[in-house]
């Protein structure tokens, strides 16, 4: 089994550290809004190291929509990279946890519709898009079957 390699954000580690210590009782929140989070563990592109990112929760049915927004950062998220590399993911949601396979949405209806969604699950989505000039990813997650 591969590595984990905590994030060196201490606030990133800590709440993934809390949210997984407590079986997904604690640390299910964004800091001080009170909106949901999902943790998901991915593959390091690079180290092939176990990764885990907590990321606001937007749901589309059985399907959760990870947005690689960092804030409106001009560069994608390093989680971004793992993604695309290995599509395999873990995601936690509160106790419950899910082996889905992600993928890049591009066609822009879907995306369109997605990212609706998500802006309505955690509103700064739209700000961070006015805020940079890169088109910032959306991927779906799906339940592997």
């Amino acid at each position: 089994m591969a590595e984990y390699i905590p994030s060196p954000r201490d606030w990133v580690r800590e709440q993934v550290e809390l949210y997984e210590s407590s079986g997904g009782k604690e640390g299910t929140t964004l800091r001080e809004t009170g909106l949901p989070v999902i943790v998901v563990t991915n593959t390091g592109n690079r180290t092939g190291a176990v990764r885990k990112t907590p990321l606001m929760r937007a749901v589309d049915g059985s399907n959760y929509i990870l947005v690689a927004s960092t804030g409106g950062a001009p560069k994608h998220p390093v989680w971004y990279f793992n993604l695309k590399a290995d599509p395999s993911v873990k995601i936690q949601d509160g106790s419950d946890i899910y082996d889905m396979t992600v993928r890049e949405i591009t066609d822009s209806g879907e995306r369109k519709r997605l990212w609706k969604i998500a802006v309505e699950a955690y509103p700064p989505y739209h700000e961070y898009q006015q805020k940079t000039d890169r088109v910032i990813p959306v991927f779906l997650a799906e339940p592997v079957s």
